[in-house]
């Protein structure tokens, strides 16, 4: 690879001061997950709380960002406060542009400030501003506020906590240029932690290309394939909503806390119906020509003679399960008023609706009580949510305060670990497809479906052995983390195959063959379950809650004894990888 010179920005908030880096030993990373995993390695403190002001927040952009299609993410590292291991999460937008106009390739932010702050970056240089006037403002208020500061507005990119974020919630998320989100793991706790209530990214430099002819040749290549053919033409379309529906078919939508497999009004609120009644444009992050963000419109009585407000809310698969089937609630209105209330609050709406979920069935089945909820739940009861959503933040008693730390502490501390839907400690996501779904977010890097989407190997036609499972869920999270390295939107994973990465890399001058990203590719897996473990992960305390194998996943009911045996042979095609690389 070439030796071209990374630039890092570290940021030291106990000192308020920031200096610019050339770190040409870090060229070989490339950019995204395997550049910020170095990063993290370097000035992360893996025995030490996740909260503590020394660990550092690290943002990385790659190379190819803005530069070719949809190449427009941004990777954030951190240790997760939900977890206690890695806190792994992408966001698109205009944060990569925006890095990139700066003339940056990461951001190491450390410390904390001794008041509420806003960090403004322009080109390379910091300004920390007072941030205590925002401190209390909901996400929504906070972006505008930031937007309309002096600078180049239509090209900065504006990262902001609600109170969630202020109230160190182990599964806050920030909040970026309105409509995209750091979503999991807590970042959003991290960075209210260390007083940062926003960060302005902006800058006016350009990347140059040496040689254009090269450059256009390979862009229209990819230009034509993401635009002129059928691999990407769903997430314009309806969607990842279009799951919904989809899921549903086949009985792999959860519903009411994984006790149903199917929801009665799955119909109401599915991508086809939002998109016929409620959506009102598309929008599209900053590189992207495809506008996979849909935009509904939620219109709200708020008065007597005829006073009402409308509120634009982007939606998506998981949003709809979480705050929808999985609690039971099939009327499109009221679902947009608990995302509109999670999305202001600056919570993560997968966590937040498992939680509930949680909640929900404790209650049902006596393990908590009125005195602990003070609302009663109830699936399909989308006021009492709504409030509750509101308590988790206000933390008016104990509950709520252990509330904050997650569905696993709740489940910990009041019983009820067989139906708390957690894989890692991590909340699960809008599949029950079967073992591929179940195993893949159990041992994936960050415990998410996008790690390996073992959920799609599930619905791939004829059964695939257990062996082979396991070997396509390695081998996919291998290939992702060179996809995150760079830092490409994984829903153009069908495009950036390795023969057009390679392409792409020498059309900006970086010379790379097949065997060097995929040698970066395995170091990077290699490398995170090292991490994790120092954290303290480790295979053999996985848990599996029973009510995977209560509930018809897909059309096949789960047995424990063949989950654990995957898993098995999981950890022993692991320690084959490791012991030869």
């Amino acid at each position: 690879m070439s030796n071209r010179t990374i630039k890092i920005m570290v940021i030291d908030l106990d000192n308020e001061e920031a200096e610019v880096l050339d770190r040409p030993d870090l060229s070989t990373y490339i950019g995204g997950v395997a550049l910020g995993l170095q990063l993290l390695k370097e000035h992360g403190f893996p025995e030490e709380e996740a909260l503590n002001p020394q660990q550092p927040i690290i943002y990385t952009k790659g190379p190819l960002n803005t530069v070719f299609p949809v190449v427009t993410k941004t990777c954030s590292l951190f240790k997760s406060p939900l977890t206690g291991e890695l806190g792994e999460s992408y966001v698109g937008m205009r944060f990569s542009m925006a890095m990139g106009m700066a003339g940056l390739d990461g951001l190491v932010i450390k410390g904390k400030a001794n008041r509420p702050i806003i960090l403004k970056i322009n080109n390379h240089s910091l300004e920390i501003k007072e941030g205590h006037s925002l401190w209390g403002l909901n996400t929504d208020e906070t972006t505008r506020l930031l937007h309309d500061q002096p600078g180049r507005r239509g090209l900065r990119s504006i990262l902001v906590i609600g109170e969630a974020g202020e109230k160190n919630i182990n599964f806050a998320c920030v909040t970026v240029d309105t409509y995209r989100h750091f979503g999991r793991l807590g970042l959003g706790a991290v960075m209210g932690s260390k007083g940062i209530k926003g960060i302005i990214v902006e800058g006016d430099q350009s990347q140059i290309i040496d040689n254009p002819k090269k450059y256009n040749k390979v862009y229209e290549e990819i230009y034509h394939r993401v635009n002129e053919t059928d691999l990407m033409e769903k997430y314009h379309g309806v969607g990842t909503s279009i799951n919904i529906n989809a899921l549903n078919d086949i009985k792999a939508l959860p519903t009411h806390n994984f006790k149903d497999n199917c929801f009665e009004f799955a119909n109401e609120i599915s991508g086809e119906t939002f998109a016929k009644d409620h959506l009102i444009k598309k929008v599209a992050c900053s590189g992207c020509t495809i506008g996979c963000i849909h935009i509904a419109l939620l219109r709200q009585k708020y008065g007597d003679s005829h006073e009402y407000q409308s509120s634009t809310i982007a939606y998506d698969h998981e949003l709809i399960y979480s705050l929808g089937s999985m609690l039971g609630v099939g009327n499109p209105e009221e679902l947009m008023v608990l995302i509109e209330t999670v999305e202001l609050m600056g919570l993560d709406a997968m966590t937040t609706g498992v939680l509930l979920a949680w909640i929900t069935e404790a209650y049902e089945k006596g393990y908590i009580t009125e005195k602990e909820t003070i609302e009663k739940p109830q699936f399909g009861n989308a006021k009492a949510y709504h409030e509750m959503i509101k308590l988790i933040v206000k933390q008016p008693n104990l509950f709520y305060k252990q509330a904050a730390k997650g569905t696993h502490y709740l489940a910990e501390k009041y019983g009820g670990k067989d139906f708390a839907m957690v894989l890692g400690k991590n909340e699960v996501a809008g599949y029950h497809t079967g073992y591929g779904n179940l195993i893949g977010q159990a041992v994936g890097g960050r415990h998410s479906h996008l790690d390996n989407a073992g959920y799609s190997f599930d619905q791939e036609k004829g059964n695939i052995g257990n062996e082979e499972l396991v070997k396509k869920l390695i081998q996919e999270e291998i290939d992702r983390n060179l996809l995150n390295s760079l830092v490409i939107c994984l829903f153009a994973r069908k495009i950036y195959d390795y023969p057009t990465v390679i392409a792409g890399l020498e059309a900006i001058g970086q010379k790379v063959s097949l065997e060097d990203l995929k040698k970066l590719a395995t170091k990077t897996f290699i490398e995170k379950i090292a991490l994790k473990e120092k954290m303290g992960f480790s295979y053999d305390e996985i848990h599996f809650p029973k009510r995977f194998f209560e509930t018809m996943g897909g059309r096949n009911k789960l047995n424990a004894e063949e989950a654990h045996l995957i898993l098995d042979l999981y950890k022993e095609e692991i320690k084959k990888i490791r012991h030869q690389n």
